[in-house]
């Protein structure tokens, strides 16, 4: 006996049953909730960076970068191993 297979109606029918969209209709939750944690951690991560980018005279905005990955990485060593423009002229205050 040959394979059977489904046609797109019989499975648009399983797929579009009441308890899959039930499923669905509950993550909406879940996914406020998680898009706020992430912007809490966001701004855990951004503001300290900001401050310690400002103390070094280093612009506060390069603390964004620090969001997007691999590049976080990238700006933490360049900026551990750049001569920093506070330490350039010491009679800024750090």
């Amino acid at each position: 006996m040959p394979a059977r297979f489904e046609t797109t109606q019989e499975r648009s029918h399983i797929m579009m049953s009441g308890m899959q969209m039930g499923a669905m209709t509950g993550m909406g939750g879940w996914f406020g909730a998680h898009g706020l944690i992430l912007l809490l951690w966001a701004a855990v991560i951004i503001l300290p960076f900001w401050k310690i980018f400002s103390k070094a005279s280093f612009s506060g905005w390069l603390s964004l970068l620090l969001l997007v990955p691999v590049v976080n990485l990238i700006v933490l060593y360049v900026i551990a191993f750049a001569r920093w423009p506070a330490r350039r002229f010491p009679d800024l205050p750090v």
